[in-house]
């Protein structure tokens, strides 16, 4: 796990390769043991690397990696668990290793199978391969994200200067451009900055799953999908086929993912999820299994009894955070990492027992992704009650409750559950929103953005819609949804980030590809979700391997207070809170906001979420009122 970044120069003049120690620099929390930078002969490709070390702790196990003939060179942040059944088929076609590394192994993939090699890897990546070309062959940057978007890739490209960095704040502030108008549009309708877009003009994102070629005589970077989730299989199985397959393929993944030269761990909540990964790894793991969570005493968030009784069943080693007076003070030891805005208040916990982890461990198993995978969002379970109830109702009907719902104040109570449902109770998911529906963004954003937008602004509804189509059903619909945008932009987002603050390597062993494909392709939703009970077949397995008396229905994890925390000691910092968005955002509504939460209506989220873009424009030096 590392910190990746570097700058190709096509001109041969006015090169920013200069900036690579400062972009290096600011990336040395997700790499703090070792630093790297390479430089072509002619100045004009830089590529630096910080680096965690995890797997080969040796030399040569450093980056960046030239390859023996001297053509290719690699920085490559993330890790490819199968590196050794990889190692094996490579030597067998006569490549041979100095090390132990999966970067090597990486290196060796590409040189033997090009860009195919993406198909091969089974792992959490965002790397980039520098080709110095032939008299046949281009020099080129080649440059790939994994599937599910565990690790982040951002690129800017001025036709002279192309850059790329792990983080958008390691990329050259030349580059950078003004606050894009749809990037801030998308943040504050869904709280997160999906596929390829950024809060700045001049920056671009590697969508998950896809791949980038940039040719330095052709200058323009091309871009594709290498991935898809499978389309659903007429195939039938039993429910107990089902069942054993997914025990199997995740044991699988498990123990590909407890490959490490360093001490691994499971963050624990209690959640099925977590207690899964838990239950699975403690069996293969070397001596007692370290297990990490949270308390918080006295509060009814506090699910670390839960997550103490898996532990004792598994004989595992119990490690609780104790957070007695919890607060936005975390905050400020936060707030440093904050680059692109994320309105995720959840990210707080995650930052908490990130760093909790680390004092233990370097590497850990997290449950993120079964949810999308199962059927386990209570969203699930209530659009197929709602429509059961109402989907007798007439879509005109539907609407006009919803345009009623829109004209009420934000945080009153059953506003936003109303606005949703403009559509139906299934796209639900597409219309509401914990933060500024459309009927809010209306009123937040100033007049200069919405006339920037002009009939683009619907486009984060209509990202989502377009989603929503690919499914085979409402349930399946609502799940490939949820996969290719808040799992990726949002969750993923928020463990890359809390976790590398403490230079934690964080795993998510139900984010095997392979896995996913299953699920995806075999499991039906009557497997998943009915209008009583979600993942169905999870619980099941659940029930094969948890202690009998775990309560399998909680939907908890990792949460905090924070509508009370924004009436308490919080309240303080919401104080002049609007003045940093002059000229994008109206001063008045935020004022209205907060007035509104003082008086007890449910806006936590939202000025959560103004408050990390607050810091993000801080941070990135944004000045303010700088608009497109």
């Amino acid at each position: 796990m590392c910190g990746i970044t570097g700058i190709v120069n096509r001109s041969g003049s006015d090169s920013l390769s200069d900036w690579l120690p400062m972009g290096m620099q600011s990336l040395n929390h997700r790499g703090p043991d070792e630093r790297g930078s390479w430089c072509s002969d002619d100045g004009r490709v830089v590529l630096g690397h910080n680096r965690l070390n995890i797997i080969d702790l040796s030399a040569t196990g450093a980056q960046p990696r030239v390859s023996p003939c001297g053509r290719y060179v690699i920085v490559y942040n993330g890790e490819i668990y199968n590196y050794l059944e990889l190692a094996a088929e490579l030597g067998e076609l006569g490549h041979s290793f100095t090390g132990s590394s999966d970067t090597e192994v990486l290196l060796s993939a590409y040189m033997q199978w090009g860009e195919a090699c993406l198909d091969r890897l089974n792992g959490m990546f965002a790397f980039a391969i520098w080709d110095g070309g032939t008299a046949q062959v281009p020099a080129s940057l080649f440059a790939a994200r994994d599937r599910a978007g565990e690790k982040p890739f951002y690129y800017a490209y001025d036709g002279k200067n192309f850059a790329f960095a792990s983080e958008l704040k390691a990329i050259p502030p030349s580059l950078r451009g003004h606050i894009c108008p749809q990037g801030l549009n998308h943040y504050l309708a869904l709280g997160y900055i999906p596929g390829e877009q950024c809060l700045l003009t001049g920056v671009r994102k590697l969508p998950p799953a896809h791949a980038l070629r940039f040719e330095l005589d052709s200058g323009e970077p091309g871009i594709w999908r290498w991935w898809s989730l499978p389309e659903r299989s007429s195939e039938v199985f039993s429910a107990s086929e089902l069942l054993d397959s997914a025990q199997d393929l995740l044991t699988e993944s498990i123990q590909i993912r407890l490959r490490s030269d360093v001490p691994v761990g499971v963050l624990l909540s209690g959640g099925l999820d977590s207690s899964l990964i838990a239950a699975l790894a403690a069996p293969l793991s070397n001596g007692p299994l370290n297990v990490f969570t949270m308390t918080l005493t006295g509060s009814l968030l506090d699910e670390s009894g839960y997550a103490k009784q898996v532990a004792d069943h598994l004989g595992a080693k119990f490690h609780a955070l104790d957070l007695a007076a919890p607060s936005l003070k975390i905050l400020d030891e936060l707030a440093p990492f904050v680059d692109e805005p994320l309105g995720d208040s959840s990210i707080l916990p995650a930052f908490m027992i990130s760093r909790l982890t680390r004092q233990h461990v370097k590497v850990a198993l997290g449950g993120d992704g079964g949810d999308e995978l199962f059927g386990g969002y209570g969203d699930y379970m209530q659009a197929v009650g709602d429509q059961r109830r109402l989907g007798w109702l007439p879509r005109p009907v539907l609407r006009s409750v919803a345009d009623i719902a829109e004209k009420l104040a934000p945080g009153v109570r059953g506003r936003n559950r109303l606005a949703s449902l403009r559509r139906g109770p299934f796209e639900a998911m597409i219309w509401g929103s914990p933060y500024f529906d459309a009927a809010l963004r209306q009123q937040i954003l100033s007049k200069d953005m919405q006339a920037s937008l002009g009939e683009q602004f619907l486009f984060p509804e209509a990202t989502k819609q377009k989603l929503f189509q690919s499914g085979a059903g409402p349930i399946d619909s609502m799940m490939r949804t949820h996969f290719g945008s808040i799992l990726p932009d949002d969750f993923l987002v928020k463990v890359d980030r809390s976790s590398m603050a403490s230079s934690l390597e964080l795993r998510a062993p139900f984010l095997d590809h392979r896995l996913i494909e299953f699920a995806y392709r075999h499991i039906p939703s009557r497997l998943k979700v009915t209008r009583s009970e979600g993942r169905i077949l999870q619980k099941r397995l659940g029930r094969r391997l948890l202690p009998s008396s775990l309560n399998l229905n909680r939907k908890q994890g990792f949460s905090v207070p924070i509508d009370e925390w924004f009436r308490g000691d919080g309240a303080a910092r919401l104080e002049g809170l609007e003045t940093r968005f002059e000229g994008l955002l109206a001063t008045d509504f935020i004022v209205k906001l907060k007035r509104g939460h003082r008086k007890g209506r449910a806006n936590g989220s939202r000025l959560f979420a103004l408050m990390m873009l607050g810091i993000s424009l801080e941070n990135l030096e944004v000045p303010s009122g700088q608009g497109a």
